[in-house]
């Protein structure tokens, strides 16, 4: 009997051909079990719930490491609804000739919109606007008044050429942009020009960052960062909260450093409403849902379904991330 144990309802519903079903077709309904409630089981709900499991579909606030691992030796498969899995110690995974997975590409268009929503929003101060007119501030016509940054014919700057980076480039055609991007090597099919970091940060009018969060990233976007943009300058981040140095974000809006960001991700999440982010001047915020339709995370959900039944099976998934582990002899 294979059990696996989803740590949140998936989306795309229950009915026939959804990800659900299609998991419950495979297995048999009694063999998968999903977490019922909104907020991610704790840490030791999750040990609990996956008690003698060979399939683990998990979510990006659901910590995966050796020690859990070793609590749960029937694992077989992992696989997350997400392309990034920072919250996944993939060498223990491998070491234990537990498969992994995620959801890349799929995501890709969704997470570019999003970037371009937050960006065309801080561009033309969309909150400020609103503010206005919910305080009863908005007077008579008067050309000076609540004057923003002008899109078409500006500089992108991408900041991690990857595929939702890629998709973000190809929308500023559309606004007739100079797109500029830098990464770790030059691609040669990217809809842009390869220029070294400190470039990237003097000559773009909007950054918008598509980096994994790896040691390398983490805290890379800090006081010095932001201290080499242009002051009218937007900052765009839909990769991952900690990527950034939030205080320094802060810093920088408030003293004129930068003019404005968008941010579809932060620390920690969820933020506190009291959180000096969501105070700072000129930011737009939402809370992570950058693939957040209906479309896409469903899709989401069927990739992320193919890589679990994949691990369970022993086979390789397309976007199976540690093959390596289907060729481990013992599991420590």
């Amino acid at each position: 009997m294979t059990r696996v144990f989803v740590t949140r309802e998936l989306p795309g519903g229950s009915g026939e051909g959804s990800p659900l079903a299609r998991l419950r077709d495979a297995l048999g309904a009694e063999n998968v079990d999903v977490w019922p409630e909104f907020d991610p089981p704790s840490p030791e709900a999750l040990l609990t719930r996956t008690d003698g499991c060979d399939g683990l579909l998990t979510m990006i606030n659901d910590r995966i490491d050796g020690a859990f691992l070793d609590a749960r030796p029937s694992l077989r498969s992992v696989a997350q609804l997400a392309v990034g899995y920072d919250n996944i110690d993939v060498p223990a995974c491998t070491q234990r000739g537990v498969v992994v997975s995620n959801t890349p590409d799929v995501l890709s268009d969704a997470t570019a919109d999003m970037a371009w929503a937050l960006l065309m929003a801080a561009a033309r101060k969309l909150p400020a606007g609103r503010d206005a007119i919910e305080n009863g501030e908005w007077g008579q016509w008067n050309p000076t008044w609540l004057l923003s940054s002008e899109i078409t014919g500006r500089t992108l700057g991408i900041l991690g050429p990857g595929s939702i980076g890629k998709a973000a480039a190809r929308r500023a055609s559309g606004f007739d942009m100079t797109v500029l991007y830098t990464g770790r090597s030059e691609k040669p099919d990217f809809p842009g020009t390869f220029v070294p970091l400190d470039e990237l940060l003097e000559r773009s009018d909007f950054i918008s960052v598509h980096v994994p969060l790896t040691e390398e990233t983490r805290g890379m976007c800090d006081a010095s960062f932001f201290a080499r943009m242009q002051p009218h300058a937007i900052f765009i981040n839909t990769s991952r909260g900690p990527v950034v140095d939030q205080s320094a974000l802060i810093e920088a809006l408030k003293d004129g450093t930068i003019a404005g960001a968008g941010l579809d991700v932060m620390t920690p999440e969820p933020i506190s409403p009291d959180d000096p982010l969501v105070h700072a001047p000129n930011i737009v915020l939402s809370p992570h849902v950058g693939s957040g339709t209906l479309e896409t995370r469903t899709k989401m959900a069927h990739l992320a379904v193919d890589g679990l039944l994949a691990g369970i099976r022993g086979e390789r998934a397309s976007n199976c991330l540690n093959p390596d582990a289907l060729n481990a002899a013992t599991r420590s």
